[in-house]
């Protein structure tokens, strides 16, 4: 049956159909449907609707619309002082914003009004610094926002004659301007992943085509699986975006990068795992259409397999509240699926249409081809030695000494999964982002020069029920990290609903600014309390950027309680599907479970102790797991399923030994190949891609050199029949005896 579906796509008359339904396909999509790109969302929320700070930032809209929107903090600072002409320049700005507003352009404060000494009492204590805050429309887009700080650039450019956005904050001599706050920060977020899709694609592609043309010296087979990620990733484009815009999807730019390299990585793999059995049947075959069918027997299984486990990991992303985890989803999946099925139709067709000179210049020959063609050339046959093979070797060395492999491989990880208790992580966005990106250097202006929490007041609203008597301003003062409260504002419509701007003496994007949340509210709830309001528990509500945050954390905990488990339930249920073994699944699971946690732990070492990162993101637990516990699971499965096939017809510890062999040299290319295309993240200026890629990077590694070729068939060795419970081991056990016989 699976030879007759393989004669249906790379037979001698179907080849080129197959061929060529993938270009019109390509094709097709291509000119109809939207890439995915031209779809991406750039302010996609992340939190539920439901969410406490998502609540607040409503309220807060509705009811004290003068508090609510983007502010876009302009920081001008001089380091010597601001000057008298710099004032004027900052009145100058002013005017013309005021009187030509900017698009969604809320409240700006009047300084052009104001005498200079009045205006002065608004900078910071040593005359340095200046932020003059410009309010946006709650709902503005991101492009709106870029349009409106690239117009004030050109405002204060024209006005001054020089180009202040372009001058070093520490700089002593000239004026430099800086735009911070959440709109600037949205900004320079949104930019630094523009342009990164196009570099990351190239990067991607350059090397894997090096690293190809490095493992098999051959330019043709260095081709035929990027060919097939193109033709996959040109029909996955135009879905996804034709998804996005009919609303069933969102993607943003992280999701399509991190598609890009899973698509090259996996796919590339997935190529790789069939053309290595292709070559091995063209050794023992003379007819190229009689080893495609039988590589499309021995090798589709393993990698339907493969691709269905990454698919549903994945897919169980879907059980994610936090969006920017659920966005992942579709994208990633769908690609995969893709993938996989463009490596069990489209490679079968361009290996078919090719031949043996896919491998060019080292064409695989059989036995015979190889005598005849050394006979041609005078030269006498010299058959290959296997046993001198590194694979063969590291075979010979599992099944020899399976204790000693299993306790010293047990012994790395676990040192190594060790360190991962050590991590510490943050969600704090500025420390995501490079040190010279313009909103954060006006942070750091703001931090030295201001009080930090500036950047991003914690407001908190009360319904007091007329509790006269409720000192709210002085119960949130006192909580640990408040600098300061502002004023109160009453509501425009409730003259009980007031709104306190509660300004921290830390970074409001911190971890430490996120843990004060709670405190604000339980201050807030203990003072109503005593002031006998009813109901005190439903009456604050708190927003802001430091909220967001604290409700994103809360958020991803509850992913990952509910993710993890998931994705190894549905991994555990596929393998138990597919072997037939409880003992295998668990040990498979268990072992990749170790490499993820050592990944972790090798991850913060260099993370910490050589690149100087304080903490990780938080999200990078979450999204290393779902991709090594799948992937690395894939190289099991090609691994192990070599094993089962070979131990029907020969001893275990000789199908063992012949499994590593034969699976050795494809799954380290592949491994290799995976791990460089994730390590490609860590050339993007994006920390929360650079540590994911990093750490990805690490684990892919850890699976191919250490849990794939010797813990995995040490095991396995030690185990012997019983790696096969509940399945009947009958069969080996005879075959064993008639190979002695």
């Amino acid at each position: 049956m699976i030879e007759k579906l393989a004669g249906l796509i790379a037979g001698p008359r179907t080849r080129w159909v197959t061929l060529i339904a993938w270009i019109i396909l390509a094709a097709v999509l291509s000119v109809f449907l939207p890439a995915v790109g031209e779809k991406e969302s750039s302010n996609a929320p992340n939190l539920e609707a439901d969410s406490p700070s998502v609540l607040a930032d409503k309220l807060i809209k509705e009811k004290f619309p003068s508090s609510s929107g983007i502010p876009a903090l302009i920081v001008w600072h001089r380091e010597d002082g601001l000057s008298d002409e710099d004032y004027n320049l900052i009145q100058k700005t002013t005017q013309h914003i005021m009187e030509n507003p900017l698009k969604e352009q809320g409240e700006v404060v009047p300084l052009h009004e104001l005498p200079l000494p009045a205006l002065k009492g608004f900078a910071s204590e040593d005359g340095t610094t200046l932020v003059q805050p410009i309010s946006f429309g709650a709902n503005a887009e991101t492009e709106v926002l870029k349009e409106n700080i690239e117009e004030i650039k050109v405002i204060i450019g024209d006005a001054s004659g020089k180009k202040p956005f372009e001058v070093a904050v520490d700089d002593a001599s000239e004026l430099s301007v800086r735009v911070s706050g959440p709109a600037g920060i949205s900004v320079d977020a949104t930019d630094l992943f523009k342009g990164a899709d196009v570099s990351l694609l190239i990067a991607t592609v350059l090397i894997v085509l090096v690293l190809l043309l490095f493992i098999y010296r051959s330019p043709i087979l260095a081709i035929i699986p990027l060919v097939g990620v193109g033709f996959a990733y040109a029909v996955t484009s135009p879905l996804l975006g034709w998804m996005a815009g009919e609303g069933w999807i969102t993607v943003d730019a992280q999701a399509i990068s991190i598609m890009t390299v899973l698509l090259f990585g996996a796919g590339t793999d997935y190529c790789l795992f069939f053309i290595s059995h292709f070559r091995q049947e063209l050794t023992r075959e003379n007819d190229k259409m009689k080893a495609l069918k039988r590589s499309f027997k021995d090798a589709s299984g393993a990698i339907a397999m493969s691709g269905f486990t990454v698919v549903l990991s994945l897919l169980a992303l879907l059980a994610a509240k936090y969006g920017a985890y659920d966005r992942f989803a579709v994208p990633f999946s769908l690609s995969i699926l893709i993938m996989g099925i463009a490596s069990l139709t489209l490679v079968p067709a361009l290996l078919a249409i090719i031949g043996r000179a896919s491998f060019f210049p080292f064409i695989p020959r059989t036995e015979f081809m190889e005598q005849v063609r050394a006979g041609k050339k005078g030269k006498p046959y010299r058959k290959p030695n296997p046993e001198k093979k590194l694979g063969s070797k590291i075979g010979n060395l599992v099944i020899a000494k399976p204790w000693t492999v299993v306790i010293s491989s047990v012994a790395i990880l676990a040192i190594l999964a060790i360190f991962s208790i050590q991590i510490k992580f943050t969600y704090d966005l500025l420390s995501s982002f490079p040190e010279d990106m313009p909103s954060r250097e006006g942070f750091e202006v703001i931090s030295k020069t201001f009080t930090p929490g500036e950047l991003a007041p914690i407001t908190v609203v009360v319904q007091t029920n007329g509790a006269a008597d409720a000192d709210l301003a002085g119960k949130l003062g006192s909580v640990p990290l408040v600098d300061h409260v502002q004023e109160p504002k009453q509501s425009i419509d409730d003259p009980n609903l007031i709104s306190y701007s509660v300004i921290l003496n830390t970074n409001p994007y911190s971890q430490e600014a996120m843990d004060t949340i709670p405190l604000l509210r339980e201050a807030a709830q203990a003072e109503l309390s005593q002031a006998q309001v009813a109901d005190a528990d439903e009456k604050v509500w708190i927003g802001g950027q430091s909220a967001t945050q604290y409700d994103s954390k809360e958020l991803t905990d509850r992913d990952n309680l509910v993710i993890i488990p998931l994705v190894i339930g549905l991994i555990m249920i596929l393998l138990l599907a597919y072997l037939r073994s409880v003992t295998a699944t668990l040990y498979l699971i268990g072992t990749v479970l170790l490499s993820y946690a050592a990944a972790l732990g090798l991850g913060w070492i260099i993370l910490h102790y050589f690149m100087g990162v304080d903490a990780i993101q938080g999200a990078i637990p979450l999204y290393s797991f779902v991709f090594l516990i799948a992937l690395g699971e894939d190289y099991n499965i090609f691994m192990i399923s070599s094993i089962w096939n070979k131990r029907k017809t020969m001893p275990l510890k000789q199908a063992i030994k012949e499994g590593v062999s034969e699976t050795g040299g494809v799954i380290t290319s592949a491994g290799l190949i995976l791990a460089a295309t994730f390590a490609v993240l860590a050339s993007l200026p994006i920390q929360v891609l650079v540590q994911f890629g990093i750490i990805t990077a690490i684990g892919v590694l850890m699976d191919t050199f250490i849990v794939r070729p010797f813990l995995v068939p040490a095991i396995t060795t030690l185990l012997g029949k019983k790696a096969f419970w509940p399945a009947k081991a009958e069969l080996v056990e005879e075959n064993t005896q008639t190979l002695k016989g």
